[in-house]
């Protein structure tokens, strides 16, 4: 089951997007990023970006060009989040089809192997970005800090069917080898 490894991030992050760091993009060669919107960047019921996130993102700017490409329908949503951001988007991506993210890593004129995917979603980000060919990168979804207790069914489901199918999931964060894509832990 070849096909099974396309569920494997090249890298697991053990916290939200905000963890991602200009040394981690620069150790991988990553010189952009495609980034889910809903709960990757943003709580799922919020519209506007956090002060928080919009330090990442001038942070990580200079380093590597950056995309939203959300599977949400709402161009309200996302062109205001991506808006607050000032980033460009693309909403109803329709992940995991590739169509989109190539679309991005076309419009910041790079190879898809300088690109990362990054989200929250074994099965639509991980899985788009590593049938493109992209590094993938799953992160903990950003919840709302007013939630009491966060559960995430479809996101619980995804990582046991995963790792049913044989897929690892460590919460360690992995060292990528671009020859051999193999995994090593990180100390």
């Amino acid at each position: 089951m070849a096909w099974v490894s396309n569920l494997e991030p090249d890298l697991v992050l053990g916290g939200p997007i905000l963890s991602l760091t200009r040394e981690i993009l620069q150790h991988h060669t990553l010189k952009g990023l495609v980034l889910d919107v809903d709960e990757t960047l943003v709580p799922l019921k919020a519209s506007q970006a956090s002060e928080e996130l919009r330090v990442w993102v001038e942070e990580i700017r200079p380093v590597a060009s950056l995309w939203l490409v959300s599977n949400n329908l709402s161009e309200t949503r996302i062109g205001g989040i991506a808006n607050s951001l000032n980033l460009p988007y693309i909403h109803g991506a329709g992940k995991p089809s590739r169509r989109k993210l190539k679309k991005a890593a076309a419009a910041m004129n790079l190879p898809v192997e300088q690109v990362a995917m990054v989200g929250d979603r074994l099965f639509t980000d991980v899985l788009a970005g590593n049938r493109l060919g992209m590094f993938t990168i799953l992160v903990e979804p950003m919840i709302d800090p007013t939630q009491s207790a966060y559960s995430s069914p479809i996101r619980d489901f995804e990582v046991w069917i995963s790792q049913l199918l044989g897929v690892s999931l460590p919460s360690k964060q992995h060292k990528f080898t671009k020859n051999d894509k193999s995994r090593q832990t990180e100390i």
